[in-house]
């Protein structure tokens, strides 16, 4: 089975890389990441519409999250709407950063095939599910199934230039998991290992501060380190904590504009510590996650948008973001 990268393997891997410039993506007719992938809602036609606003915009990277029950339904129809979705995104000189595992649990439900649920108006990411479900983080009887998804998925794009890294497990612990999620996280690096995965692995801390006893855990385990950060402040101290591994390290999610966290703010920062970052959102869409987390806050007339680039037909939140993501280099 391959083994961790190495420190050095890690780092030359990231000197041969540009600049990462990414954003979290999924298409504006999606609510969640089943909306996005089943075969019923599948929608390349905006895929190529809005990942060609955003290589327009300088990004050439996405973070995508795929979702367990799509494949145990229709596992060669994923795999070929995978392989369509990353010709796209190659088209427009942007590669591919995917998700397989994921605690957030926004709808406060299980994942769910068919027909999802409208999103609820004023509320951010109304729809969004776990990936395999909360449920399931645990079930040992399940894991042979888990084990069968990354092992296909991973192993099916494990060379694929298209596909820059995988980050196997989105904030595990959200939702109250907790310490639970870390035995699953483990083992979806072994499974990436043993699917023989020629890109680096990684999975984000999140919590900071707090102390997290599975995040050093995750940092050990991973190629890459990686974090997010949604805060004014404090970025700078997660950025030294990653960099005391050794490795290159990601920001894999970031901007919350109504706390102050702006892209004039922070990319400056990225610049100077050699980070390649991922913002949250492209297109304000079914997900609204252009509203604030803080549900009392939202009205019809919110002007100042949480995440997200460019509205619906393309016209950017603000041109002078699109400058500075445009000329975004390492200082």
């Amino acid at each position: 089975m391959p083994e961790q990268w190495t420190a050095e393997k890690a780092n030359e891997w990231y000197a041969a890389q540009e600049p990462i410039r990414g954003c979290n993506y999924l298409p504006r007719t999606a609510v969640n990441s089943t909306e996005m992938w089943q075969a019923e809602t599948f929608d390349p036609d905006t895929i190529a519409e809005e990942l060609a606003w955003a290589a327009e915009a300088g990004f050439n990277a996405a973070r995508v999250f795929h979702q367990f029950l799509v494949w145990r339904s229709d596992p060669e129809g994923l795999k070929r709407r995978i392989d369509q979705f990353l010709d796209i995104a190659a088209g427009e000189g942007i590669k591919a950063m995917f998700i397989l595992f994921d605690d957030c649990a926004f709808a406060g439900k299980e994942p769910y095939l068919g027909v999802q649920d409208e999103p609820i108006p004023l509320v951010h990411n109304s729809g969004w599910t776990p990936s395999p479900g909360l449920t399931r983080v645990g079930d040992r009887d399940v894991w042979p199934q888990l084990k069968d998804y990354v092992l296909d998925i991973v192993g099916s794009f494990a060379d694929d230039e298209r596909l820059q890294i995988w980050d196997l497990y989105n904030e595990p612990g959200n939702s109250d998991l907790g310490e639970t999620s870390l035995p699953l996280v483990e083992a979806a690096f072994a499974w990436a290992r043993e699917a023989g995965a020629q890109q680096p692995l990684t999975t984000s801390i999140f919590r900071g501060h707090e102390g997290y006893a599975m995040e050093e855990r995750i940092l050990e385990l991973s190629d890459v380190t990686s974090f997010h950060h949604y805060g004014e402040t404090g970025v700078e101290a997660v950025i030294q904590r990653c960099q005391a591994y050794d490795r290159p390290v990601l920001c894999t999610e970031w901007l919350r504009r109504v706390v102050g966290q702006t892209v004039e703010l922070i990319l400056p920062i990225f610049a100077r510590e050699r980070i390649g970052w991922y913002n949250w959102g492209l297109v304000a869409g079914r997900t609204q996650t252009y509203l604030d987390w803080r549900r009392e806050l939202n009205t019809p007339d919110s002007r100042i948008w949480q995440h997200d680039i460019f509205h619906a037909d393309g016209t950017p939140y603000d041109e002078a973001e699109i400058e500075l993501i445009r000329s975004f280099d390492f200082a």
